[in-house]
């Protein structure tokens, strides 16, 4: 089996643990790093995916546009309108990528210190 974990270098689910180590408090931290780590990514792409739709002009009336547009608003509700540029496209780069970058950095980093406790 391959190692599908989105935190690369840590050890499988189907690994045994080293020696001295308990399985269950271990296992709890990974699994909740994982989850950290999905959500962080989730939020990210959501973010992303707006950006590349609204770059390609995606039609506004279409429901899944309207979602990610929506979702996107949501997630991005702290970085509105931080960066005023002359256009348009420029500013939703700026102020939808911010977050993006952001819940990756902060995700990430609280995913690595689990797996280390």
């Amino acid at each position: 089996m391959s190692n599908t974990d989105p935190v690369s270098g840590y050890r499988t689910y189907d690994q045994p643990p080293g020696p001295g180590h308990p399985t269950r408090p271990r296992d709890t931290g990974r699994r909740t790093a994982l989850t950290i780590c999905t959500i962080a990514d989730t939020a990210a792409g959501l973010l992303g995916l707006w950006i590349l739709l609204f770059l390609l002009d995606a039609n506004q009336a279409n429901a899944f546009v309207r979602f990610v547009g929506g979702t996107a608003d949501w997630l991005a509700w702290w970085s509105q309108d931080i960066f005023t540029t002359d256009t348009e496209n420029l500013r939703v780069i700026l102020d939808y990528g911010l977050p993006a970058v952001m819940y990756l950095l902060i995700g990430h980093g609280i995913a690595t210190r689990l797996n280390r406790a």
